[in-house]
């Protein structure tokens, strides 16, 4: 039981006191000299995975980050609250602006692969996305059982019980190690990690690449500013067939759209 090693994703978020300003382009929040702290749901996290190596339930404890090197602090934190090691996936500043759930999930199931963990424990969300889709990702990449929102934790010899909060109540599951396990709120109250402790905290160097492989590329949608050569588009369309444009207002990508969703107009009643 006690050769368990548990692997701890945590999360560099603007601290959650700070006052959020908007950028003037309105293309994400103002992060430059903005104060950051481990993401709350991150640090019960790592707060659950020392409780398991205090109890002898778990041997090992390693906090992994990805980000910029400032993130570098976020896995101290970590450190100093009781983790054993750190690992820090480096991503420069510009990309990391962009980094979602899907990539940081195939970092981590990268990580538990390479070190042999049996037990993935993450924050159920980040307070600055709120995605809540990282730790099922992680465990969809790994084909492992997962327990999300949990709000209690045990481990019943190979098996690990979770009690998870859902909108009628409490859930219990029982989970076959590996797994993924997501901490909601109410699973404990994490210690303070003093500054002397987060000073001396080890940092064992050493740079090795994980050999993930990038998604495809692929093109997404973006933001609509200014519909009204779309709207054109429909109207043209819409008079060819002679009908009116007061019946109906569509948004449309191009003059081909506009004439098939026109025609599939004219059977709607009224």
């Amino acid at each position: 039981m006690a050769e368990l090693r548990a692997l701890v994703a945590v999360k560099r978020v603007i601290d959650y006191a700070v006052k959020i300003r908007v950028k003037p382009d309105r293309t994400g929040v103002v992060t430059d000299g903005v104060k950051h702290s481990m993401n709350p749901f991150c640090e019960i996290a790592v707060e659950e995975a020392v409780r398991l190596k205090e109890k002898k339930l778990v041997k090992e404890v390693i906090a992994v980050s990805c980000g910029p090197a400032q993130c570098q602090e976020t896995i101290r934190t970590a450190l100093a609250m009781g983790a054993d090691r750190g690992i820090h996936v480096e991503v420069p500043p510009a990309e990391a602006e962009h980094l979602g759930p899907l990539q940081v999930a195939r970092v981590l199931a990268k990580l538990a692969e390479k070190e042999k963990v049996d037990l993935v424990l993450l924050g159920k969300q980040a307070i600055d996305d709120d995605c809540n889709q990282t730790g099922q990702m992680t465990a969809g990449f790994l084909d492992w059982p997962q327990g999300t929102f949990a709000s209690q934790v045990t481990l019943e010899g190979d098996k690990l019980k979770v009690e998870r909060e859902i909108d009628g109540g409490l859930e219990t599951l029982r989970l076959k190690l590996p797994a993924v396990v997501t901490a909601d709120l109410r699973l404990n109250e994490p210690r303070y990690a003093t500054l002397p402790n987060i000073m001396v905290s080890p940092w064992p160097a050493g740079t090795e690449s994980l050999g993930v492989a990038k998604n495809e590329a692929r093109s997404c949608g973006s933001g609509v500013r200014q519909t009204s050569h779309r709207e054109s588009k429909l109207s043209v369309a819409m008079n060819s067939l002679g009908l009116e444009s007061d019946y109906f207002f569509l948004v449309i990508f191009s003059e081909t759209e506009s004439r098939s969703v026109a025609q599939a107009c004219t059977t709607m009643p009224g």
